[in-house]
C-alpha cells in the first residue's frame, strides 16, 4: 500500500531522513521532520512531524511523533499527537496513545490504546500541516464519503422494498 501512495513531501513536512532496507540502527534517533523507515531500528525514535514505516521496516522501542503510517512492524510505546494508520499487513505490539486511529483490515494490533480529543503534549492548531497529515486527512474524508454513500444505498434499497 505504501508504494501506491503519491506522497508530495515538498511542503512543511519534508521527508529528510530515510532508513533504507538493509540498514539497522541500535540507539536513539531524533529527526526534525518526517522519517521513513524501511530498515530496522532498535531504540527510541522521536520526530517533530511524521513517521512512515514501510512494509519491510521495523522499530523496537518507544516512538513519539505527530502522525504515523505503519506498513511494517512496531513494538513498543507509540505516542502520536495526530493520527495513526495501521495498514493492511502491519503489526503493532505495545501501547498506543493518539487522537485518531485507523486500522486497515488485515493489520495486527496487540496491546493497549488510549485516545483523547486533544493530547496534553501539544495543540494541533499550533503545528503546520505536513503533506503526510494532508494525506491522512484525505484518506479520512474518502472513508467518510464511502460510509455515507453506503448508508444512502442501504436506505434506497430499504425504500425500494
Amino acid at each position: 500500500m505504501l508504494g501506491k501512495r503519491n506522497e508530495d513531501f515538498n511542503s512543511s513536512g519534508n521527508l529528510n531522513t530515510i532508513i533504507g532496507k538493509g540498514s539497522s540502527i541500535d540507539g536513539a534517533l531524533k529527526v526534525d521532520s518526517t522519517l521513513r523507515v524501511d530498515g530496522r531500528i532498535k531504540g527510541n525514535v522521536t520526530t517533530s512531524d511524521s513517521l512512515v514505516i514501510g512494509k519491510d521496516g521495523e522499530i523496537n522501542g518507544d516512538v513519539v511523533v505527530r502522525n504515523a503510517i505503519i506498513g511494517g512492524k512496531l513494538k513498543g510505546k507509540l505516542t502520536a499527537s495526530g493520527k495513526v494508520v495501521l495498514e493492511a499487513k502491519s503489526e503493532f505490539k505495545g501501547e498506543l496513545k493518539t487522537t485518531k486511529l485507523v486500522i486497515d483490515e488485515g493489520a495486527v494490533f496487540e496491546g493497549n490504546c488510549s485516545m483523547s480529543a486533544e493530547p496534553a503534549e501539544e495543540k494541533k492548531s499550533d503545528l503546520p500541516k505536513s503533506s503526510v497529515a494532508e494525506i491522512l486527512e484525505q484518506k479520512q474524508e474518502s472513508e467518510e464519503a464511502k460510509e455515507a454513500k453506503e448508508a444512502k444505498e442501504a436506505k434506497e434499497i430499504k425504500i425500494a422494498k
